[in-house]
């Protein structure tokens, strides 16, 4: 650099101030060049990370190409800062050592966040591929907590690098902890109320589920460090701090193995003889109904005498737990257990009552008036 200076110089005829800034303009051209070099390999080791399909490979170059070309120009930078301090007595050109050590801890920083996050994509998207089954909440969990892992192990090493004393730094944090406890306990409840959720697992993005104890329905749609976003079945977004997680009781319907029919059909009173040959026929078209899971508990009974109707219990369980067809699968069922019906001569009972009517007796004659010929009919006879 020392001969690259004279040459300048002397280039330049002497002028210091134009051989500076000759100097300043290679710099910046050579990290142009090295950041178009860069990206040259970076696109041919990706292209045989993609050949060869290696997702390791191509997640470290994805991640690498930001910050390598961060890098090269905070080192450039710097370059061209002590280039100007070797002639100036700036003392803001002091801070170029610190600057370059920060920037270069921080580029090694935001590529292990970037490598962490893709990662995490390639991994569930190979994961997919294959046809398995990924848990994403725990995914999306672990990868968070890498990040932040990395985040704290970044500010920490820089903290150390601009000479400040880590056990230090860490002494006044559990001091300055305890009164951000107290600050910030709500906010606390839910960093651990979403740990809850990450560990214990009651429920992952794309669960639907409900709470008895609050007003809580929706498919979750997010699990964040504070809150959780429900949307709930009118599309309005619910969000949800992870602390009341900690005191509610949760049901979670997408898990249940089956969905339960549980219907009362009624045929009337006149068709009490065909009740047992259609509670049989009912029970042999369940049993070989394809959607319906004879693995599990299956009733078709005569269950009692209603005000208007002879009531059959129904008691089924079916194979799908996906709620539209479930509906589809439980009309089948409906209206084949009216075609049993129809086919006994019986008919489905509805609310009826039966009225008897009798005749009125006549009103009897006032005083001073003459029977009415009807009265007359029908009194005794010597009665006038």
């Amino acid at each position: 650099m020392d001969q690259l200076e004279t040459w300048l110089t002397k280039l330049t005829g002497g002028d210091g101030i134009t051989a500076l800034g000759l100097h300043i303009m290679l710099v910046v051209f050579a990290v142009v060049v090295f950041n178009f070099v860069v990206r040259r390999v970076l696109l041919r080791f990706g292209k045989t990370a993609r050949e060869t399909d290696t997702p390791l490979e191509l997640s470290l170059v994805a991640a690498a190409r930001q910050p390598l070309f961060a890098l090269a120009w905070v080192v450039g930078i710097s370059f061209a800062g002590h280039l100007v301090q070797a002639r100036t007595d700036a003392a803001i050109l002091a801070f170029i050592n610190p600057a370059r050590t920060i920037g270069v801890i921080a580029c090694l920083g935001w590529f292990l966040v970037r490598f962490i996050g893709n990662a995490k994509e390639v991994f569930v998207r190979r994961r997919l591929a294959r046809g398995d089954e990924v848990d994403s909440t725990t995914v999306e969990a672990i990868s968070q907590l890498l990040r932040i892992a990395v985040l704290i192990t970044t500010f920490l090493v820089v903290l150390q690098s601009l000479g400040f004393s880590i056990e230090g730094v860490l002494a006044f944090g559990g001091i300055g902890g305890i009164a951000i406890g107290f600050a910030a306990k709500d906010l606390l409840a839910n960093f651990f109320g979403s740990l809850m959720i990450y560990f214990d697992r009651p429920f992952a993005v794309g669960d639907w589920v409900r709470s008895p104890d609050k007003q809580i329905e929706g498919t979750v749609e997010d699990i964040g460090w504070r809150l959780t976003r429900i949307r709930t079945f009118d599309k309005r977004p619910l969000y949800v701090p992870n602390s009341i997680f900690a005191t509610i009781s949760v049901e979670n319907p997408s898990r249940m193995s089956n969905r339960r029919i549980n219907e009362t059909i009624g045929v009337r009173y006149d068709d009490i003889g065909e009740v047992a040959g259609i509670v049989e026929d009912i029970r042999a078209m369940l049993r070989a109904h394809p959607e319906i899971d004879s693995n599990q508990t299956l009733i078709v009974n005569f269950l009692q005498f209603n005000e208007y109707s002879l009531d059959i219990m129904i008691y089924t369980f079916t194979h799908t737990t996906v709620w539209i067809k479930f509906h589809e699968v439980k009309q089948d069922v409906l209206l084949k257990i009216a075609d049993i019906i129809a086919r006994h001569g019986a008919q489905i009972a509805f609310p009826t009552r039966i009225s008897y009517s009798t005749p009125l007796p006549p009103d009897p004659p006032r005083d001073g008036q003459a029977p009415s010929p009807l009265a007359a009919r029908e009194a005794p006879q010597g009665v006038r």
